[in-house]
């Protein structure tokens, strides 16, 4: 079975991760399938890409088994590949959130042009929480959308918000009570389906290249900051402890 499915429906393609049993985890191969599918140019007749999931989960984040076993390099990371993938796909892209979007699955949801959630689901980035850091690219997309204030909120506690705090702060278009999703949803893909195709990919060119200043700004300090984090003990003993349900030992080295 495909670690994710992509469908066509008229103008809509929709990319579904099927992963429940793993709580949508990135592994190394569906990162690999998604840049793929976020890669490839529209068809013609396309107007919206819809990314989904099965389960009760949207995304639990980058698998940490696979993490353990094969450390992030320095530099682009896999996931970092998707993302910009997707924020630069020329048409919309549309997250339906049915279940909890945690680290690398709230940024997943982020980087999608509209977002539709359940109102009960949480986001969250808990990297502090098991001794690791986001990279300056994803860190970028938080603070622009969710600002200094509640950015440090969800980075430095690494706590979730529910989807509606999220939308009340801004972060997330729209949080919906359960069966209220699917309809919801519909009505935002078929009012971006009944848009002029050019004036969608022009603004949403418009809308990433306004928001690429920060791509200049010099950051190899902080690179160097991400990549100690990850190397460290902290980091082994924090994604072990998530693993086994334990409370993290930290100690600094």
């Amino acid at each position: 079975m495909s670690l994710i499915d992509i469908s066509r429906d008229g103008a809509v393609r929709t990319i579904t991760l099927t992963r429940p049993q793993k709580r949508n985890a990135l592994n190394l191969e569906m990162l690999e399938l998604l840049y793929a599918a976020f890669s490839e140019p529209p068809a013609a007749d396309e107007r919206v890409v819809v990314l989904r999931a099965h389960g009760t989960v949207f995304c639990a984040g980058i698998d940490l088994a696979e993490r353990l076993r094969i450390p992030a390099a320095r530099g682009e990371s896999p996931i970092e590949r998707v993302l910009d993938a997707m924020e630069h796909y020329p048409l919309p892209v549309v997250g339906i959130v049915q279940g909890d979007a945690i680290a690398g699955g709230c940024e997943l949801a982020l980087h999608c042009d509209f977002v539709i959630a359940v109102d009960i689901v949480r986001f969250g980035m808990s990297l502090a929480q098991i001794g690791l850091a986001p990279t300056w690219f994803l860190a970028k997309k938080l603070v622009e959308l969710a600002g200094p204030v509640i950015g440090r909120e969800i980075l430095l506690l690494g706590d979730p918000l529910p989807a509606t705090a999220m939308r009340e702060h801004g972060i997330i278009g729209r949080a919906v009570p359960a069966d209220a999703l699917e309809s919801e949803a519909a009505a935002v893909i078929e009012r971006l389906s009944r848009n002029a195709p050019l004036s969608l990919r022009a603004m949403k060119a418009l809308l990433v290249r306004q928001m690429a200043f920060r791509d200049g700004i010099a950051h190899d300090d902080i690179d160097d900051l991400i990549q100690a984090a990850r190397e460290s003990n902290d980091a082994k003993e924090g994604i072990a402890a998530r693993l086994e349900k334990r409370e993290a030992r930290f100690t600094g080295i």
